[in-house]
């Protein structure tokens, strides 16, 4: 079992928080990532697909394009992305790009994750990039806060 320090919990709870915010305020599903670089926050984001009628505005991608806009650069070497759920293809090869070192994921995604539970994209030796991943992280928070989401819809 992976071993977390408080600083990344912390950073965690963030994500949740807007996670939270996805759901209670958007009606978006409940994802939130923060972007983290030399224990500094970057850039974060949470779900807006519907929001902004956009399929690419995930949280992960949101707060890339935030640490864009905020550095001026489009490559974050040595940071680490906190994300409430495992990051789907998508994500994970804007990861890959991003030159982001390390993702901490809560949930595991057992139908689209891209970081170990269907693909493993953010590892892949067939790109020049790779990722180190920690999974687990506040995962049953996260996992609830999902459940809950999809059972309020059904």
């Amino acid at each position: 079992m992976v071993e977390f320090t408080p600083e990344a919990e912390r950073w965690m709870r963030r994500a949740l928080e807007l996670a939270t915010h996805a759901r209670d305020v958007e009606a978006e599903v409940p994802v939130g990532a923060v972007l983290v670089v030399a224990g500094e926050m970057i850039g974060e984001g949470w779900n807006r697909n519907i929001s902004l009628n956009d399929p690419s505005a995930h949280a992960e991608i949101l707060a890339l394009r935030a640490a864009g806009a905020r550095l001026g650069n489009y490559r974050f070497p040595g940071s680490t992305l906190y994300a409430t759920l495992e990051p789907c293809a998508m994500c994970a090869m804007a990861l890959v790009h991003a030159r982001v070192g390390r993702v901490v994921y809560a949930a595991a995604d057992p139908k689209t994750g891209a970081a170990g539970s269907v693909f493993d994209t953010l590892i892949s030796e067939r790109h020049n990039h790779r990722i180190a991943v920690s999974a687990g992280l506040l995962a049953e928070e996260s996992a609830s806060l999902l459940r809950e989401f999809f059972r309020s819809r059904r």
